[in-house]
């Protein structure tokens, strides 16, 4: 307190005690995977699907990491990071060079027109050069048509090689498709007229990527391990280990080997649950065997979808399966957003997935779901949904997967939120503080839904006193806070159970 030496009024600023937890994100979406440029082994932040064509190519690259990109999107997911690993190349834009006429009527390189988007943006671009009319002075009237897949997209028309109209100024300023770039400063009257196909050189054959790829190594920032330094990451996705199986670059060891890492590094960070793909074309026995004495994963940290969904592919112009982890995170997330993290993401459509690659019957899934093995089935009528909530983990205690991810929220968004106790005199006033803000915390938490009970007090508990803190500790510098919650579970089980009765016997129950 300041030290007031002469008469007068002063004002001065108190701190009330209160310090509000604010709830953590939790659903941001981290992908590693093969795509066709962009930085390499760097965790990059996206919002949308436009940013990640613009910065990693879209569909162009023959990888499962862009289709999990825009299925996360498509199904509600919000911010994500994406980590390219494997070809450091870049695919270069297409172009194609527009020759001129010079002084002495020979032909000349002097433009080069270049697509401004590289992959699949710039499938089928051609540029149209033309004379528009007879020229009156020593410049020609240059017509440009640009087309994409022969249909006319842009045409800029009255344009000179000269100052006046220039036909690279006119074509980069408007142009949302190419752009002119001047290779040879020679004077030219003209261009040649003719069509020209914007052809790309194709990138080296991508290597063939080992587990320690995408598994990467945190001092190094590389793979997954480089996200140990982003922090508010929730859901980890590798969708193109399966691409890697496929390919024959990785055999079922090393996909095993590349999960479990999955697994270890989100139970290492412990606020973020890692989404495992299962292997391509299994019957629902062939997962089941796999889950149990291939796989053996055994975590509260991470879930298991199956089987494998069809979507379209615009590049291939076809339909093709691809590994679920990417829709379901962004099912993960579009739950988050309209329900909240306690409500189990279950029983949601899948939007984007046209058909499954195998139908399964409640029977079969009676095997699969006890075992952690999230389904997802087409239901007459109501579409393709996600039908199982469930962790890997064989302790009862975290066998749901939504108990998990509150856990993860709650532990994130405490810590966050008390990190104006370290250094406080600890004493009697610390420990109420800490009990009001943690409670009035969670008492938010079960006035949505979140926390089970009637009351707050069914809910939660929270204790920090003499009790948890004797003299012992407090010599050590230790405060000890205790909470107890009781989440919500989710309805897995609905069960109506019908009998019959007498009419008159229920009447005369009621009066």
């Amino acid at each position: 307190m300041p030290t007031h030496l002469a008469p007068g009024v002063f004002v001065e600023e108190v701190d009330s005690g209160s310090r509000p937890i604010e709830g953590v994100g939790t659903a941001v979406a981290a992908f590693v995977g093969i795509a066709d440029k962009g930085p390499c082994n760097r965790p990059t932040l996206i919002s949308n699907w436009k940013q990640f064509g613009s910065l990693f190519g879209g569909f162009g690259a023959d990888s499962y990491l862009a289709h999990a990109v825009y299925g996360y999107f498509l199904n509600g997911g919000g911010n994500c990071y994406v980590v390219r690993i494997g070809n450091e190349g870049q695919l270069e834009p297409a172009k194609a060079q527009l020759n001129a006429t010079g002084d002495d009527q020979r032909p000349v390189a002097k433009y080069e027109v270049q697509a401004l988007e590289a992959g699949v943006g710039a499938a089928g671009l051609s540029v149209e050069i033309a004379n528009e009319a007879p020229p009156e002075s020593d410049q020609e009237s240059i017509k440009i048509v640009v087309k994409q897949g022969g249909a006319v997209v842009e045409e800029f028309g009255d344009l000179t090689t000269g100052k006046s109209k220039n036909v690279v100024t006119a074509v980069n300023r408007r142009s949302k498709l190419i752009k002119l770039i001047e290779v040879a400063n020679v004077t030219a009257t003209g261009l040649l007229t003719g069509e020209f196909e914007l052809r790309s050189d194709p990138l080296p054959a991508a290597q063939p990527l080992v587990s320690a790829d995408y598994v990467g190594d945190s001092a190094s920032r590389t793979g997954f391990g480089g996200l140990e330094t982003v922090n508010d990451v929730t859901m980890v996705c590798v969708p193109d280990v399966m691409y890697a199986f496929e390919k024959g670059w990785l055999d079922a060891e090393g996909v095993r080997a590349v999960q479990h890492s999955m697994i270890a590094h989100c139970e290492l960070m412990g606020n973020r649950v890692a989404i495992l793909d299962p292997p391509p074309e299994m019957s629902p026995q062939g997962i089941l065997d796999w889950r149990m004495n291939v796989a053996g994963y055994d975590s509260k940290f991470a879930a298991l979808y199956w089987p494998w969904v069809k979507v379209s592919d615009p590049v291939k112009d076809a339909n093709v399966f691809v590994p679920p982890s990417g829709h379901m995170a962004g099912i993960w997330g579009r739950n988050d957003d309209t329900r909240g993290v306690h409500k189990a993401p279950a029983n949601e459509v899948v939007r984007g997935a046209i058909s499954l690659a195998s139908e399964l019957t409640s029977k079969e899934q009676e095997l699969l779901n006890p075992e952690g093995i999230n389904c997802i089935r087409s239901f007459p009528g109501r579409g393709v949904r996600v039908w199982g909530a469930r962790t890997i983990s064989s302790d009862p205690g975290w066998r749901y997967l939504n108990v998990r991810r509150f856990f993860n929220y709650l532990e994130e968004s405490i810590l966050n939120g008390t990190q104006w106790v370290v250094f406080e005199p600890n004493d009697d006033a610390l420990w109420a503080r800490m009990r009001r803000t943690i409670s009035a915390f969670l008492v938010n938490e079960w006035r949505k839904g979140a926390l089970f009970g009637l009351t707050p007090d069914e809910g939660f508990y929270v204790k920090c006193d003499r009790e948890t803190n004797p003299p012992e500790g407090i010599d050590a510098g230790e405060v000890v806070c205790e909470i107890g919650v009781a989440p919500v579970k989710p309805a897995e089980f609905v069960v109506f159970r019908l009998s019959q009765f007498s009419g008159g016997a229920a009447v005369a129950d009621l009066t």
